[in-house]
């Protein structure tokens, strides 16, 4: 039973109360005008669960609610004077479990408001006790609507009203959450951003024009990440202004013979200059976002030996932050950004003269496709228990290349052959990348290490660092071996002719 009810357009809050008060006596405890405020993460994480989480604010009370999309109902609540910016510091332990899962290290923004007048009313009897409970909300851009809130014992009560006001005064029952008619007056919708790559390509599309239609996909995500990574209001604005990054420069590094080579040779080196300033930072924050497991994978009793590391680690990644927020904000950066976008949207030419740029997408998709599983097949088998590292490092970009291939392409192939295909290439790619992260990560902390010695460390932090030390280079060893069983699988036969008949390409 819906408890929640729309108001027909032409009904006022005040013609609603003067018609209900003739059927039943009614107290007018408070009005108040009330702000509502809707939270997410920047990628809607709470929106992608069915959730969402509102913060309602007037002069008595302010509170926050978490709803349930599919019916409205209220999971759960907690009073707060501000929203806190994670869900590490919510002080309620029930939104915090019910946050901390879903938004991991995302930072809570606000997503739009809706100022409206909130009418508390109540159903009285003769004795003027309440039976029933109602919330007005007096909307100006919005039809109003009632929520009605039981008094136990007087369930009779809810089930009159509900039928007065759906048949003597048309309101419609409703569970629908107002957050989608209010992103929609602000000119937004749910889901209006997502770090994966969504692109519908023509496969009968001219090569160059659908490059360029990549890379401006590519430089939106860019674009729509940049404030967030300069403002560093959280680590994944840095994160996925450089996944944006590394895509673009995969493809001027893939797409050969579309667009002009010294075109191409520009903006390489461009991008790659961006992936080098932002790398600092980023390896910071990995690190801080990683620390809480460093502690826990050392015995109990030397765990908080290693906090001084976590501070040693802050200090630099706000050091390091502050100059990436210049330069992100320098004329360099701003300047040939630009022109890439510029360039981006000037008219192909009629007759291009580069040799793959007449090619349909689908053809030129093919064939780098197939070079790029090729590669990986090549340099993969090459590699044995005796193999330096260098060999997995480059093995390691070669499967990050196609990875991005198959995302920039995946709308020209069968749904679920490309997700198939991309399962397999995740689990190389997950024992490529462990093994390269462990080996970093054990690098840097010896560098780290020999940083700290005149910073008077305590010798235990050193110790216990020490002991982090070898657990990374034992899980960097393990890691080695698990490739062999990876690759086994990618490269099976099986998976080779499947990979094949994916490209429409006759053995």
């Amino acid at each position: 039973m819906s408890l929640q009810f729309n108001f027909p357009s032409n009904l006022t809050s005040e013609k609603f109360i003067s018609k209900l008060s003739d059927k039943v006596d009614i107290e007018v405890v408070s009005r108040q005008y009330t702000l509502k405020t809707y939270y997410d993460s920047f990628d809607w994480r709470l929106y992608k669960n069915n959730i969402t989480c509102e913060f309602n604010r007037s002069k008595s009370e302010s509170v926050l609610l978490i709803r349930d999309i599919e019916n409205n109902l209220v999971i759960a609540s907690t009073e707060l004077k501000e929203v806190p910016k994670f869900s590490k510091q919510f002080h309620s332990e029930e939104i915090y479990n019910l946050l901390a899962p879903l938004l991991e290290m995302r930072a809570l923004l606000p997503m739009c408001n809706l100022d409206y007048e909130k009418l508390d009313l109540n159903v009285l009897n003769k004795d003027k006790k309440t039976l029933l409970r109602l919330m007005i909300e007096d909307h100006e851009l919005l039809n109003n609507r009632v929520i009605l809130l039981p008094v136990k014992g007087y369930e009779k009560t809810t089930e009159r009203i509900i039928s007065v006001i759906t048949t003597k005064l048309e309101l419609t029952a409703t569970n629908k959450s107002l957050l989608g008619s209010t992103l929609k007056l602000q000119g937004r919708k749910p889901n209006d951003y997502s770090s994966k790559i969504n692109i519908n390509l023509d496969p009968d599309m001219r090569a160059d024009i659908a490059i360029k239609y990549i890379y401006s996909h590519l430089l939106k995500a860019i674009k729509d990440n940049e404030q967030g990574a300069i403002a560093d209001i959280d680590s994944e604005f840095l994160h996925d202004f450089r996944v944006a990054v590394r895509r673009t420069r995969a493809g001027l590094s893939q797409f050969k013979g579309v667009i002009p080579d010294k075109m191409s040779a520009h903006y390489a080196d461009f991008f790659s200059w961006l992936g080098q300033i932002t790398s600092p930072t980023r390896d910071l924050d990995v690190y801080l976002l990683n620390f809480a497991s460093y502690k826990k994978s050392l015995p109990l009793s030397i765990r908080d030996d290693l906090d001084p590391l976590y501070d040693f680690l802050l200090l630099k990644q706000q050091k390091a932050q502050k100059e990436l927020a210049k330069k992100l904000s320098s004329i360099q950066y701003l300047s040939i950004l630009s022109e890439w976008k510029d360039y981006l949207k000037e008219q192909a030419p009629i007759k291009p003269t580069e040799p793959n740029a007449n090619l349909t997408i689908e053809q030129f998709a093919n064939s780098r496709l197939l070079k790029s599983y090729q590669r990986i097949l090549k340099q993969g088998n090459k590699i044995n228990e005796k193999s330096p590292s260098e060999a997995l490092h480059d093995l390691r970009k070669s499967c990050k290349k196609l990875r991005y291939l198959m995302e920039f392409f995946q709308s020209l192939y069968p749904e679920n052959s490309v997700k198939h295909f991309i399962t397999n290439l995740k689990g190389l790619q997950e024992v490529l990348g462990n093994f390269q992260d462990y080996a970093v990560q054990e690098n840097t902390l010896k560098l780290f290490s020999e940083e700290m010695l005149n910073k008077k460390i305590s010798a235990n932090t050193f110790l216990a660092m020490g002991v982090l030390i070898q657990n990374l280079d034992g899980l960097k060893e393990k890691a080695r071996k698990d490739f062999s069983v990876k690759f086994q699988t990618f490269s099976h036969i099986d998976n080779q002719l499947t990979f094949k008949r994916l490209l429409t390409i006759k053995e």
